[in-house]
């Protein structure tokens, strides 16, 4: 598959390839202009190497004669780009360029996966050269698949097999290694408790019975043994340790790279290698023993305890009929109307957050968010990226952007870029009028009263009941300016209808909306 698509900025644009790389596999490629141009990328390149998801940005650059004289938008390009990327150089001569890009190709997929710069000087764009001079090379082979040391597959497996409390976190690693069968095959067979992190959801299906999603906290507090499954214990996993971790916690973990392995908490079991074939190494060991976590284990009594009082809660929330709505009403009434195999594309403070334990994934690599980086303005350019590729594998699938108001402020523009493409994508904007928390139009009238908004309003604040669908018909997309679930609803069925443009919902939800609170509860042998 080859497509070309020019968006409004090359940050976006960035971001979209990189979205193109996780998707795929194979990486994206981001062309930029000089200067500004890259540095504008260079978000998205630190964010696809954070995320070590393969990519490959070219950029123009000021010519070679030109070099410390304050040629246009000169820059030291390369220089810069080696602290967002894996691989960043500039071919010697226009011979050598087949050879650079293979290497970054290479680069941006052997190993932990991530972004690679290769610069492009003005004056190579005009030169000549002799087709016999230039040194071809084949595209690189498919990355090599690595396995674990069988000694440490079977130290794993003895700490499975003698865990009182065992959890399995499911990384976005995982799920681009397209591993879902194996880890599947996995958690059915062995019949153990699994939470994926937010990316890897849909690896194995959210609605599987041994999903503990909804316990997240209690199953992180509680776990004795927890095997790691190409997730990071950073700050989305808050890096492993207590409060948030048992001290005592045993963490097998697997990944791709060797110096991940011991990050923060040192594991009672290291397995490098590719998540899909290790864990295939670790299916055969347990394999020879029949070996099952019991159903009538306490510990599956209590998560499951904690599912329904979890699960209870929320239904509260998300039953509230007054006005103007939550989180929950608002994403009650948009799970009902998502197709299961809808790619959804969420950021946002909130908005992501809450989405994230209500919406459910049922297929892998099918949730696209702010990710390791928590990068905030990556929603449209994410979404453009999955809709063009559905557009060409598979027209039928809809791809659903749900974004918090101050997160579509980042890449808004980008509507443009939907129309122009005629991509049926549907943009939610969940609008609290602000970032966290706003206020509503009578008290923000009442400030700007009181005087100068510089002064008067808080920073986090945004216009009250901003018109952001409004961006949406500029473009000759559908708009819907919603604030009751009957509007909600019927702007979802139009929306889900339409097949030739974009649409953009804006749902209007009470300014100081918040997520349900959080308890935390230690849990030992003795009081199992």
């Amino acid at each position: 598959m080859s497509l070309l698509v020019c968006l409004q900025s090359s940050a976006q644009a960035c971001y979209a390839a990189s979205a193109v790389g996780y998707l795929t596999g194979r990486p994206g490629v981001c062309l930029v202009v000089s200067g500004p141009g890259l540095i504008n990328a260079l978000s998205g390149m630190a964010n696809s190497n954070m995320n070590c998801w393969p990519l490959i940005v070219l950029a123009g650059s000021s010519d070679t004669n030109q070099e410390t004289m304050g040629a246009f938008q000169e820059f030291p390009q390369v220089e810069t780009s080696r602290l967002y990327s894996k691989f960043s150089a500039r071919p010697s001569s226009l011979e050598a360029i087949p050879v650079v890009i293979e290497k970054a190709v290479r680069s941006s997929i052997y190993g932990r996966p991530g972004s690679c710069y290769v610069d492009i000087p003005g004056d190579f764009v005009n030169k000549m050269v002799n087709r016999s001079d230039v040194r071809y090379t084949e595209c690189c082979l498919p990355p090599p698949t690595s396995l674990a040391d069988p000694t440490a597959v079977h130290k794993a497996v003895l700490e499975l097999k003698n865990a009182q409390q065992p959890l399995v976190i499911v990384g976005k690693g995982a799920a681009f290694s397209r591993a879902e069968r194996s880890i599947s095959k996995l958690v059915q067979d062995c019949g153990l408790p699994f939470l994926p992190t937010p990316m890897g959801k849909g690896v194995v299906p959210d609605n599987h019975p041994n999903c503990v999603a909804a316990a997240r906290s209690s199953a992180l507090q509680n776990a004795d043994v927890i095997l790691l499954l190409g997730a990071r214990l950073n700050w989305i996993l808050h890096f492993g340790l207590p409060p948030r971790f048992r001290p005592d916690v045993k963490i097998i973990q697997i990944d791709i790279c060797a110096e991940e392995l011991g990050n923060n908490v040192k594991p009672a079991a290291s397995l490098l290698g590719d998540i899909d074939a290790v864990t295939q190494q670790l299916l055969e060991n347990l394999s020879e023993t029949s070996w099952k976590y019991p159903a009538s284990a306490e510990w599956w009594k209590i998560l499951r305890a904690k599912i329904r009082s979890n699960e209870e809660n929320s239904k509260v929330l998300a039953s509230q009929t007054s006005l103007p709505m939550n989180y929950y009403t608002v994403f009650k009434y948009v799970k009902d109307a998502l197709p299961s195999n809808c790619i959804i594309v969420s950021e946002g403070a909130n908005t992501m957050d809450i989405g994230r334990t209500v919406l459910p994934n049922y297929h892998p690599r099918h949730r696209l968010d702010a990710g390791t980086f928590g990068t905030m303005g990556v929603g449209l350019g994410f979404a453009i990226a999955a809709a063009m590729i559905t557009k060409d594998e598979c027209p039928e699938q809809r791809v659903v952007c749900i974004e918090g108001d101050s997160a579509f402020g980042f890449s808004g523009m980008e509507a443009e870029t939907m129309c122009r493409y005629k991509l049926p994508i549907i943009i939610i904007v969940v609008n609290n009028n602000g970032i966290y928390n706003g206020f509503d139009e009578g008290t923000w009238n009442e400030m700007m009263e009181s005087g100068d908004p510089a002064t008067m309003a808080p920073p986090v604040a945004l216009m009250p009941n901003a018109h952001y669908e409004q961006v949406m018909k500029a473009f000759g997309g559908k708009g819907y300016f919603a604030r009751t679930p009957e509007e909600l609803q019927n702007a979802l069925k139009s929306s889900f209808a339409e097949k030739a443009v974009p649409s953009l919902i804006n749902v209007m939800i009470d300014p100081v909306s918040d997520r349900k609170k959080q308890e935390f509860h230690w849990l030992t042998r003795s009081n199992l």
